[in-house]
């Protein structure tokens, strides 16, 4: 019986890989070749100008995008607090002598 699930997961596992490859070579291009549009000018040309970046990646993270980087950061940093609160171990009191 566990063979028999290991292989229907196995096959459940592939398909999900196939489907993955097959969405990967699109009709738009497909994976690697990106459809242009005037973003993609815009970006390429005014990150320079603009906000003084040679890289257009960091000008498009940091500058169009910093609040939405910023609330990524805070929402990484409140799960990262939340699993060490629940997972803390918590200290028995200690019995005062009398």
């Amino acid at each position: 019986m566990k063979k028999v699930i290991a292989m229907i997961a196995l096959l459940i596992i592939f398909a999900f890989l196939a489907g993955a490859i097959v969405e990967m070579r699109g009709e738009d291009g497909g994976f690697g070749n990106p459809v242009n549009t005037d973003m993609d000018e815009y970006f390429l040309g005014d990150s320079q100008p603009h906000n003084q970046v040679n890289n257009v990646v960091t000008a498009v993270l940091f500058d169009y995008r910093g609040l939405d980087t910023l609330g990524e950061a805070t929402i990484l940093f409140s799960a990262v607090s939340g699993v060490l609160t629940v997972l803390r171990k918590i200290k028995a009191p200690k019995e005062v002598e009398k």
